[in-house]
C-alpha cells in the first residue's frame, strides 16, 4: 500500500420508501412463499432426474413449477 487513506462519507439516512421496497420485493416471492409451505423430498435415478430437468428447461419453466403442475393433474383438489 502507499499510505495513503481513502476517506468515505457518512453513511446517508435510511429511506421508509427504500426500506419498504426492499421488504415486499416485486411481490411473486412473497406468493409462492405463501402458496408453497411445505417441502416434499423425493429420491429418484440420475437419469429420471435429468430427463425431469430436461423437460423443465425446454418448457421454460423451473423443476419446481413442473412438478407441481403434474402433482396437481394427478391428484386435484376435491370440490364440495
Amino acid at each position: 500500500m502507499n499510505g495513503k487513506r481513502v476517506v468515505i462519507g457518512a453513511r446517508p439516512p435510511p429511506s421508509p420508501q427504500a426500506e419498504a421496497w426492499v421488504r415486499t420485493g416485486d411481490g411473486a416471492d412473497v406468493e409462492k412463499a405463501d402458496l408453497y409451505t411445505a417441502r416434499l423430498t423425493l429420491d429418484v435415478t440420475p437419469a429420471l432426474r435429468a430427463r425431469i430437468k430436461v423437460a423443465a428447461f425446454t418448457q421454460g419453466i423451473t423443476v419446481a413449477e413442473l412438478l407441481r403442475a403434474l402433482l396437481e393433474r394427478s391428484f386435484p383438489e376435491s370440490t364440495p
